[in-house]
């Protein structure tokens, strides 16, 4: 097949063709990681404490829209997978088209209503009226540049599946990298605070996204976009695919939308509990937080195309390959993790703001119980990528709402209560612990129906 001559999803070793796709995607991923957390660092040090707080506060609007993103690219990726396996290109291509205009709609309603109420937003996500104008110049500045993450994130599903790995690497590693210097220069030389670390992201994000737009229109192999029609009748079938894309990948939006609900919910009990430092001692966890998220979507990410592209084929065994190399590696990875912020939490918070600010023991202290939880938050991540691959998107859906809502409103409201402060450290884990129960259970009752 055409373009498909670099990855051959169905014939090459699994073990060889998953580091192929997953060393690239995890290098990318933490580059792009890299954007975030190069904004703390500099705003812990150029800002303060209250800084960080700020961001953290603005950032689930964020989290909200990488989660759309997700959500379209995942599902546009896995029908692309699947119609690619049976050659079939163009069905393939306007999957893929589909995708990007009904993103690029949406994400532009969104910016226009953040930018209209900067303020009455950053309200309802919980400043504080100290934190309320940080976080409403953050917000401000950081929104024209959604459009750019949204066709990024979309993009990069689009450019793996396309055979091109490595491109998908450098549309996150030169972001990051400016980004970084960015910073600097907006943070310290210039002097503008939190509004340049946010107009340094959006240059590097706006500089990300036209990377991976140009090498869809202009360098694609196979995935390139396709004119749409105009007809009654096409626009009905355009509707029908994106309602089709938004059930398989709404599992990947919830997954970051859990990300979003754990740094809002987290804010509000810290904020209760310990006021701005406490949050200003999330804000640091926060910011460390997506390097384990990344971990866990570079696992599914790599895997879900060669999950997808097998499972379309009929070829169970090699999906069943794919998951154990998939666990395999998320075991490994969380670990390494939970050792660093078990043996190193000093010198982690350190990077972000000074050993003598209130906020930078409460997060010494916390981090240990924190980072108890990554196994599972990874293993969770690698389990609903698997279902959404194999188009069992109901399963997918109920961990993903089991994580996001049912076990950790829960856990953060009633565990402070009960053991005090390390009660809302140990939230995350103990929702991600009894959602990896629930997964474990149901993928030994139906194994059947996968291998």
């Amino acid at each position: 097949m055409a373009g498909r001559d670099d990855i051959d999803f169905g014939t090459v070793d699994i073990s060889k063709l998953f580091r192929k796709i997953f060393v690239p995607t995890l290098l990318g991923m933490a580059s792009w990681s890299l954007i975030t957390v190069a904004d703390g660092i500099f705003v812990g040090w150029g800002v303060g404490s209250h800084g960080i707080a700020a961001i953290n506060i603005c950032y689930p609007i964020f989290l909200v829209l990488s989660g759309f993103a997700l959500m379209m690219g995942m599902g546009a990726s896995v029908a692309a997978s699947i119609h690619l396996s049976h050659e079939n290109v163009k069905a393939a291509r306007i999957n893929i088209t589909q995708a990007m205009w009904f993103s690029a709609l949406l994400v532009l309603c969104a910016t226009a209503v953040t930018l209209s109420f900067p303020e009455q937003i950053s309200k309802m996500l919980g400043a504080s009226s100290s934190l309320l104008p940080l976080v409403s110049d953050y917000m401000v500045y950081l929104i024209p540049s959604a459009l750019f993450m949204v066709w990024s994130i979309i993009g990069l599903f689009v450019i793996r599946l396309d055979g091109a790995p490595k491109y998908a690497m450098w549309c996150n590693v030169v972001p990051a990298l400016m980004n970084m210097i960015l910073d600097w220069v907006f943070i310290f030389p210039l002097d503008m605070g939190i509004k340049g670390a946010a107009i340094a992201s959006s240059i590097s994000t706006i500089v990300g996204g036209a990377m991976t737009v140009i090498y869809i229109l202009f360098f694609a192999r196979t995935l390139t976009l396709y004119r749409l029609k105009s007809s009654a009748k096409s626009l009905a079938l355009s509707l029908r695919n994106i309602a089709y894309q938004c059930k398989i990948g709404f599992p990947a939006m919830f997954s970051e939308a859990t990300m979003a609900m754990l740094m809002f919910i987290g804010n509000l009990v810290f904020m209760k509990y310990l006021g701005d430092a406490g949050v200003g001692a999330f804000g640091v966890a926060c910011y460390y937080l997506p390097f384990v998220f990344m971990f866990g979507n570079a696992i599914a990410e790599s895997a879900q195309p060669i999950v997808s592209f097998n499972y379309g084929l009929g070829r169970r065994e090699r999906v069943a390959e794919t998951l154990a190399i998939s666990c395999r590696t998320a075991v490994i990875g969380s670990l390494l993790s939970i050792v660093a912020f078990t043996l190193f939490p000093t010198l982690l918070v350190g990077l972000f703001i000074a050993p003598a600010e209130p906020a930078a023991q409460i997060a010494v202290n916390g981090f240990p119980y924190f980072a108890a939880g990554f196994i599972f938050f990874i293993l969770n991540l690698v389990a609903v990528g698997f279902f959404q691959s194999v188009e069992k998107v109901r399963p997918a859906i109920v961990f993903a709402l089991l994580r996001g809502a049912i076990f950790m409103l829960p856990c953060f409201f009633l565990l402070p209560h009960f053991i005090g402060i390390k009660g809302i450290w140990l939230a995350m884990p103990l929702t991600e612990a009894a959602t990896f129960i629930i997964v474990v259970a149901y993928t030994v009752v139906n194994r059947k129906k996968f291998f």
